[in-house]
């Protein structure tokens, strides 16, 4: 991928083990625009390096909320 990338970090809820994080992890991670992802289970939170170019962070949240998890805005 070409472009400037930026990476953000948020919170997130209704996280409570392994599978969550991995499901996450796989509906960001797939995202077209979205070069890395680290979901924590420590902090509920998760740090996506992304293309802005190519994806919003409104996207990213609407994915983490259709995996069935909470992003207080």
């Amino acid at each position: 991928m070409s472009g400037t990338t930026k990476t953000i970090e948020f919170k997130i809820e209704g996280m409570d083990c392994g599978h969550c994080v991995k499901q996450i992890e796989a509906a960001v991670g797939g995202l077209p625009g979205v070069e890395a992802i680290k979901v924590s289970l420590a902090t509920n939170s998760a740090s996506v390096t992304l293309h802005p170019e190519q994806i919003s962070e409104g996207t990213i949240f609407e994915a983490v909320e259709d995996a069935g998890f909470d992003v207080p805005r």
